[in-house]
């Protein structure tokens, strides 16, 4: 299968700052990609390199098979929608559509239009009078209806609030299904994008720490709580990434499937037990106090 991406130990510095260390993952066709991490975890500089904005220090970046830098070839398939997006200043929303209308070969005008009803967006208004929420609207609807086959999203609904947010989740899974392409979602607000995710990948510090297939992740971690005399033998030789205590009782995150032997031991020995989300686990992962951090997943 053709790769759409490729990052081949790929790291990025700034002079003494090294923002991406050492990176290796790659993204197929057709699919829905999580990139996760903390603020400055380095999601933001990966997007960069993907779509020629900045240069690696060291490694090899391919984006359809090929170096993106200076390559039309490349660049044309691309749609990069930032947090922070500038326009110039006379700009009203339409033309923003128009100019949107000429750089992607794949744009969808009818599309466009049916998004600018759904968020309430009026053509006429200044870009620079739109507020937080309806400039990031504006952005989903470039995005969305330009059909890229590489779309990035970087923050996509700052200022947006909980309903429109349901509405760029609804669309962005109706429209994938119907006009597959590689979609790369960066966000903070896991929990309500996951459902969408297909693939997650995760940064912390500038380091890889988790690629896999969001199936396998999700039930890949649970939650043991009970008394410390009998949670502490329980956890002994397992895998705890999240401790918690509180009395004479304890809560520990405990990477492992929750079926089987690991459920029937706990419960045997009275100990409750639920499952971890894919945003607790990603939080545990990145905020490991102890110092130990944890080991990417393969």
């Amino acid at each position: 299968m053709n790769k759409v991406v490729e990052f081949q130990q790929v790291t990025k510095a700034y002079g003494d700052v090294t923002a991406v260390k050492d990176i290796s993952f790659t993204m197929e066709p057709g699919k829905i990609y999580g990139l996760l991490g903390r603020n400055g975890a380095g999601k933001t500089t990966i997007m960069h390199m993907i779509t020629a904005q900045l240069f690696a220090s060291s490694g090899e970046v391919n984006v359809f098979g090929e170096t993106p830098y200076e390559n039309n070839r490349v660049l044309s398939k691309l749609c990069f929608i930032k947090e922070s997006q500038k326009y110039p200043d006379n700009f009203r929303v339409i033309d923003v559509l128009k100019v949107a209308a000429a750089l992607y070969t794949d744009w969808d005008q009818a599309y466009a239009e049916t998004l600018m009803r759904d968020f309430s967006l009026p053509h006429t208004r200044r870009v620079k009078k739109l507020s937080r929420g309806m400039l990031s609207s504006l952005g989903i609807i470039v995005g969305l209806a330009s059909r890229a086959p590489l779309t990035l999203f970087d923050e996509p609904y700052l200022g947006l609030d909980a309903v429109a947010r349901g509405i760029f989740y609804d669309r962005l899974i109706e429209d994938y299904a119907e006009h597959p392409r590689t979609i790369i979602l960066s966000t903070h607000l896991i929990d309500e994008a996951s459902r969408m995710l297909e693939h997650v990948i995760v940064i912390d510090q500038g380091k890889l720490i988790l690629d896999e297939e969001a199936d396998s992740i999700r039930g890949r971690a649970f939650t043991v709580v009970g008394p410390k005399s009998s949670v502490e033998p329980y956890a002994a030789d397992r895998e705890v990434i999240h401790r918690e205590t509180f009395g004479g009782f304890v809560s520990l995150t405990v990477m492992g499937n929750l079926y089987g032997d690991d459920r029937k031991q706990a419960e045997a020995l009275g100990l409750e037990i639920a499952p971890v989300s894919l945003q607790q686990l990603i939080v545990h992962l990145t905020n490991d106090k102890s110092g130990r951090k944890a080991e990417v997943a393969q």
